[in-house]
């Protein structure tokens, strides 16, 4: 039986998850005196709380509103840092090992930093925390779909530049009603020019046309979360009965599924954990694993998203190792890092557990 101390002990890997979602609170309370912000609370605690009062109340505006304030502090090189290497900090001690860590560059030049400014700040913060902590990381540049594509063809240069940094992919995000992702048609074609990296918000909360162009107009390699998939699919009595070709497609080329339990419950794009579509997706072997999304906005960790799905979906060791090993195979480092991480980190790490909690 898995508990809450064998998760956490356990190796994790984090794929989807927003550099402004997940600010502690105490740091909110410290910048925000700083810079003479109010706040609705001055006390951790509540401020965790009104943060998550979204995804609680399962209201997308309540949920959205917070990144203002977050993204209103980190606003200046110093912030940025601090930010970034406490999230690091964090996430190691919540177990995980490996994590891609994402954030839309142009969103924090609101004051007077240039986007490559911005950037080198994060990556200067995160590289503290990896000093630190022994974390491996990867940091994902984040176009907006209601901004316009020179932004993002600019955002996608940026991520290329960077490249040798830390840089490893680019992601679009963003509200997907009126948004398609095509409309930065521009910014994808030189990406994968490149050979870089690419990530899209799909499925979440559109249907399966804006999945459909992530993938074959904008060459995507991961979709976000995708729990729209499952308008491709007849399903009956819990089971998968018939898939399109769309479904068909995402399984057969193994294109990984970024799931955010948490994240979608609070923000509507699943009615419940028991509706959510991930139990369906993994039992079927599509490659998906589990991530937090925003941890402030949607008051989770890695721990306890994998904690709600042993509860609901009754997952084992082995399952939660497999998931593991699924986000370790579908992160954008380089091919001998990601073997590295999955056979001396990850599965030695399992192997460790079992010894140590005599599972099987």
């Amino acid at each position: 039986m898995l508990n809450e101390e064998i998760i956490r002990k356990a190796p994790k890997v984090e794929l989807h998850e927003h550099l402004d979602g997940s600010v502690r609170p105490s740091t909110v309370i410290e910048l925000a005196r700083e810079k003479g912000m109010a706040l609705p609370s001055q006390d951790p605690e509540e401020l965790a709380a009104w943060f998550s009062r979204g995804s609680e109340e399962k209201s997308l505006s309540l949920y959205l509103k917070s990144f203002e304030i977050t993204t209103a502090l980190m606003q200046d090189k110093e912030s940025l840092r601090r930010i970034a290497r406490e999230e690091v900090e964090d996430l190691a001690k919540d177990g995980v090992v490996y994590a891609e860590i994402r954030f839309a560059p142009i969103l924090h030049t609101k004051e007077g930093l240039t986007m490559d400014e911005v950037v080198t700040a994060v990556l200067e913060g995160m590289q503290e925390g990896r000093r630190e902590t022994g974390m491996q990381f990867g940091l994902i540049l984040s176009a907006m779909r209601d901004q316009s594509p020179e932004i993002s063809l600019r955002t996608a240069e940026l991520a290329v530049a960077y490249s040798e940094r830390g840089v490893v992919g680019f992601d679009l995000a963003g509200d997907e009603a009126g948004n398609p992702p095509k409309k930065h048609i521009k910014a994808f074609e030189f990406i994968r020019a490149q050979n870089f990296n690419i990530t899209i918000h799909a499925g979440e909360a559109f249907g399966l046309e804006s999945i459909w162009q992530a993938i074959q107009i904008c060459g995507a390699h991961r979709i976000g979360h995708g729990t729209h998939l499952t308008d491709d699919m007849t399903i009956k009595d819990g089971k998968i009965t018939k898939m399109g070709s769309l479904a068909h497609f995402v399984l057969d080329k193994r294109i990984p599924l970024e799931m955010c339990l948490t994240s979608n419950v609070g923000t509507g794009a699943a009615e419940s954990y028991a509706e959510h579509p991930f139990p369906l997706f993994f039992r079927n072997h599509f490659r998906v694993f589990l991530s937090t999304d925003n941890r402030l906005m949607s008051g989770t960790s890695l721990t306890k998203e994998f904690m709600i799905a042993t509860k609901e979906y009754d997952l084992d060791i082995r399952d939660m190792e497999k998931i593991t090993i699924n986000a370790m195979k579908s992160a954008f480092i380089h091919h001998e890092k990601r073997l590295h991480i999955i056979y001396d980190v990850i599965k030695k790490g399992y192997a460790d557990l079992r010894e140590e909690y005599g599972l099987s």
